[in-house]
């Protein structure tokens, strides 16, 4: 037995989208069962003319301060820009200027263009972006915001408007629920009778599906039986708190560096082994 990979015979419920199958591989590499239930989809925006508009705009006027909401907005403005043929002028035009990121994955979208934050939020949220904005001087400055989905971050906007910064912003792609709903009561059905040892959480959004459905489908009892059941792990203290806030006990955590090796180490260390 002394060979035996550490995650051999434990199933895990992957609960990802846009990060699935790197997960998904660094826990079967290290011996377990992974069910994969993608249960947001993201995809580009449904038009593309604003978003190459915003991206022609950073190109012709770099904006004073740039900020970075997500990894996954970082991807596909420069996706948007190489089908434009505007990489080169829109890795130019975000290397002249300062950029502020939320977190973790925006840093590594950069450093995939060979660039990196100017300010990193003290915190991976709305409310670490403004403490790092109250250091700065606002007032009249060109501000370039990437959404985190589609919907104005409006704690950020009326905090920018008061600080009478002028705001351009971009919703490079937006969330889609076209996960299969049978999956969806499949997986939760399972957890409910025990055959799922851990369920791994990168985002509030999946644990939002989740309890959509389960209501839709009257199989709340059955849900919160189920993540009783099973062990939770979250990405990150983001998504931890969300978790908890719900009632919903968390188990494994990555201590630093918020990302997917760390996480499936952390479910590692949970279940006995040493990550």
């Amino acid at each position: 037995m002394g060979g035996e990979l550490p995650l051999t015979g434990r199933t895990v419920a992957v609960p990802e989208a846009r990060q699935l199958d790197v997960l998904a591989s660094l826990l079967e590499k290290r011996g377990a069962t992974v069910l994969r239930c993608p249960l947001v989809s993201i995809v580009d925006a449904a038009d593309e003319r604003p978003v190459v508009d915003w991206i022609r705009r950073l190109i012709e006027a770099p904006p004073d301060l740039l900020i970075l909401y997500t990894g996954e907005g970082v991807r596909r403005l420069a996706a948007f820009a190489g089908r434009a043929g505007l990489e080169r002028q829109f890795t130019d035009a975000l290397s002249r200027s300062r950029k502020l990121t939320r977190g973790p994955k925006p840093r590594q979208a950069l450093r995939g263009l060979g660039l990196a934050p100017d300010i990193e939020a003290p915190a991976p949220t709305t409310d670490g972006i403004i403490a790092a904005l109250s250091e700065l001087a606002l007032e009249g400055a060109r501000v370039g915001v990437q959404l985190y989905g589609t919907e104005p971050n409006e704690q950020l906007l009326d905090y920018l408007a008061d600080r009478r910064a002028t705001v351009d912003c971009v919703a490079p792609y937006e969330y889609a629920s076209a996960a299969d709903d049978e999956q969806v009561v499949d997986l939760i059905s399972r957890m409910s009778r025990g055959d799922v040892d851990a369920i791994a959480f990168t985002s509030k959004s999946q644990l939002d599906r989740l309890r959509k459905l389960a209501s839709r489908r009257g199989l709340g009892t059955a849900l919160a039986e189920g993540l009783r059941r099973t062990r939770v792990a979250a990405v990150g203290p983001v998504v931890a708190d969300e978790l908890e806030g719900a009632g919903i006990r968390v188990d494994a955590m990555p201590a630093e560096s918020f990302h997917m090796k760390p996480l499936a180490d952390s479910l590692v260390r949970l279940f006995g082994g040493d990550g």
